[in-house]
């Protein structure tokens, strides 16, 4: 069914972008992606994802020991509950 109004992008960002733990979870990604970089394993824009193989929300650490580089696909991928 299509929508009858046009999306409002300004306030879902407000109701959940902009909320403290969406940027401190934002912050934690671009630091795992920022210490891979430095490491030399990713670059911008070569298509690679960083992932926590436990993730944050399950107690996973922020250390480099819990990091993996893996296809953005396959990263996406991973996060999909498929049902049978």
């Amino acid at each position: 069914m299509p929508r009858k109004e046009p999306r409002n992008y300004k306030e879902e960002y407000g109701e959940y972008h902009a909320k403290q733990t969406q940027k401190k979870n934002r912050a934690a990604r671009n630091h795992a992606r920022d210490i891979m970089e430095k490491k030399g394993r990713v670059r911008k824009g070569d298509g690679k994802a960083v992932d926590h193989k436990t993730p944050l929300m399950r107690g996973g650490s922020k250390s480099v020991s819990n990091l993996q580089v893996m296809s953005a696909k396959s990263n996406r991928k991973k996060g999909i509950k498929r049902s049978k």
